[in-house]
Formats: structure tokens, C-alpha cells, sequence
């Protein structure tokens, strides 16, 4: 047979290559608190609970071909979310192919997308009073219940018609997401699924705000957002004092969505690595490790510095004023 010749090695005389079972290691009992953390970005004990909410959901139904324990895909899916790796590194890591890797990620992101109600949900009214406390205590901003902003995601081109869709201003492919934040760094809100600029038109939150169940509550965000009576955002150019306070205290209060944003992509590096991955994917994987950052700082796990208010530079593009920002500032902030 001649081996230079490219037509010698027809599909027929292919040899199949032989299964191979690789070693794969206790990674609980292989490494200590402090590697373990370093390695999954969570620690054992909340490894553990959130298997515990999952592990019905992954579990394979029969142990045939030597399948991945529930444990195991868990580990694998937190292993890709901290390292943002290729999947044949990740698999690698936890002694399977890659293609096995691929499929173990996407059924784990997607167990974990589906805890998002329970863990990523606007606050209820008993909530509402201590969320508003939390905000003023940062600036004396009243009224605040959320921060809202949008971050890019990078992703590989998803190709098809609508590829160039996802291209953002900045000539990369994205997913650009949209949260709403508390005071304490919880994402409160999620959008995942868009690649433009109008994800709060179509939003969810949007028409929950106009229909008024949230009273007299508001969302403070940058001048990207529109001005709605609900939606507060700075002032382009401030003429006096009571408009600078005014000014300050919205961009400090606002601040928590960027240092929100900080901690959960440093803890999940992925999300600022880039995916590698389909859309479908991507999209899961991204609201899944939302939960995750929640549950985090639920468990006060957030191992990792956050930038502070003087890191984060303010996008002031101008806006119009309107009456809830005029009595914000005249019948307030004027008597501060």
C-alpha cells in the first residue's frame, strides 16, 4: 500500500479504534479545601449542595459503558466554567473524550439553568424594604431596587444567515447579556439570548415595571438605558449642586451591576475567556453559572476581589430629563 497515496485508505479499511477507559481520579479526596476551590471555584460543601438539586436530572438512567457519575459531570461542567479551556483539555482532566465532554457540559449547564427560578428572581415585597435599605445605605439614593446594565460575552461565530448579527461594535462575536443587580452582587435578572443593543424593549422586566407591580420602586442603569419613570439614569451635564449630588449618588448606587459583574467573571472565567461552543449551549451556560454566583453569595464563597467604585468608569452618553428625575433631584437631592 502506498502511504502517500490519499485514496489508499478507504472508509472500508479504516480500522476502529479501540475503546479506551481512562483513570479517572477522586477529585474530593484528591485535593484539599484550598485546591479543590482554586480548581472548580467552589468549595466541597457547596459542590455538594448543588449536586444535590441536580443530581436526579443528570444521573444516568443505567451504569452501561462505563458512564459519568452525576459527581463526576458536575466536576467536569465546573472545571470548563473556571478554566474556559478547550474541551479535550477539560476532558482530560476528568479522563474522558472530548466529544463525551461536550455533551456532559451542555446536560449539566442546562440542570443548571433550570434552578433559575429559584435562585434569579426580582424580590418579592417582603424583600423589597430591605433590597431599598441596601441601596441607600450605599449613597442615599431612594427607592433603588435594582441596578441594570449589559455585558458582552464573547462567543465563536455561530454561523448561518444571522452570524453577523452577533458581531458587536467592537468586531468580535457576542452574547450580549443583560442583568439586574442587588446591592449585594446578586444577579436578580438575567437576558442571555440577545445579540444587540434592545434587549430591555423586549424584556420581560420592562413590562413588569409598566404594568406597576413594583409600586413606586425603581431601576437605576447608565445613559445606554432610556429615561422611563421607573428607569433612572444620570444627567448629561449638571448646572448646580443638587444635579452633581444627584449625578454621584446614581453612579455609586449603580456601581454594584459592574462589580457584579467583576466577581462573577473572575470567578467563572469562561465568561471572560470566551465559548467555544453552540449558541444553545452558550446560552445555558452562561444563566448556569449565573445560579452559580448566586448561590455563591448565598454561601459567602466569592473568593475573589471585586473592582471598587473608583475602577469602574461611568458611560454617561446623555439623556433627556423627565419628572421623576426632576423630583428626584429638586425635592431630594436638593435637601440633602
Amino acid at each position: 500500500m502506498d502511504l502517500y497515496d490519499v485514496n489508499a485508505f478507504s472508509s472500508d479499511e479504516e480500522v476502529r479504534r479501540p475503546k479506551t477507559i481512562r483513570y479517572r481520579r477522586n477529585h474530593y479526596e484528591e485535593w484539599d479545601e484550598v485546591d479543590f476551590f482554586a480548581r472548580f471555584r467552589l468549595s466541597k460543601r457547596c459542590v455538594a449542595n448543588v449536586l444535590e438539586q441536580i443530581e436526579e436530572t443528570i444521573t444516568y438512567p443505567t451504569l452501561r459503558n462505563d458512564c459519568l457519575s452525576a459527581q463526576n459531570q458536575l466536576l467536569l461542567a465546573l472545571r470548563f466554567y473556571a478554566t474556559g479551556s478547550f474541551l479535550s483539555v477539560a476532558g482530560d482532566f476528568c479522563g474522558i473524550h472530548k466529544s463525551t465532554a461536550s455533551k456532559t457540559i451542555k446536560r449539566v449547564s442546562r440542570a443548571l439553568a433550570s434552578l433559575r427560578p429559584a435562585y434569579i428572581r426580582m424580590p418579592d415585597y417582603e424583600e423589597i424594604f430591605n433590597i431599598r435599605q441596601s441601596f441607600y445605605n450605599i449613597a442615599r439614593f431612594p427607592k433603588c431596587i435594582g441596578a441594570i446594565d449589559c455585558s458582552h460575552v464573547k462567543i465563536q461565530s455561530p454561523g448561518g444567515n444571522n452570524a453577523e448579527l452577533f458581531r458587536n461594535r467592537k468586531q468580535f462575536f457576542s452574547i450580549n447579556v443583560q442583568t439586574i443587580s442587588d446591592a449585594d452582587l446578586k444577579i436578580r435578572d438575567i437576558v442571555a439570548r440577545w445579540p444587540d443593543s434592545h434587549i430591555f424593549r423586549n424584556s420581560v422586566i420592562r413590562h413588569t415595571f409598566e404594568q406597576g407591580i413594583f409600586g413606586d420602586n425603581v431601576l437605576v442603569g447608565d445613559s445606554g438605558y432610556p429615561i422611563k419613570p421607573y428607569l433612572i439614569t444620570p444627567l448629561r451635564n449638571t448646572n448646580n449642586e443638587p444635579e452633581n449630588l444627584f449625578n454621584e449618588s446614581l453612579i455609586r448606587t449603580r456601581n454594584v451591576v459592574e462589580r457584579s459583574y467583576g466577581v462573577w467573571k473572575r470567578q467563572f472565567p469562561c465568561l471572560a475567556l470566551g465559548l467555544r461552543l453552540n449558541l444553545d449551549t452558550t446560552m445555558a451556560l452562561i444563566v448556569a453559572t449565573a445560579v452559580l454566583h448566586n448561590i455563591a453569595c448565598e454561601q459567602n464563597e466569592r473568593d475573589v476581589a471585586a473592582p471598587s467604585g473608583d475602577e469602574v468608569q461611568e458611560r454617561n452618553r446623555g439623556g433627556l430629563n423627565n419628572e421623576t428625575r426632576f423630583n428626584l433631584i429638586y425635592n431630594y437631592f436638593a435637601r440633602l
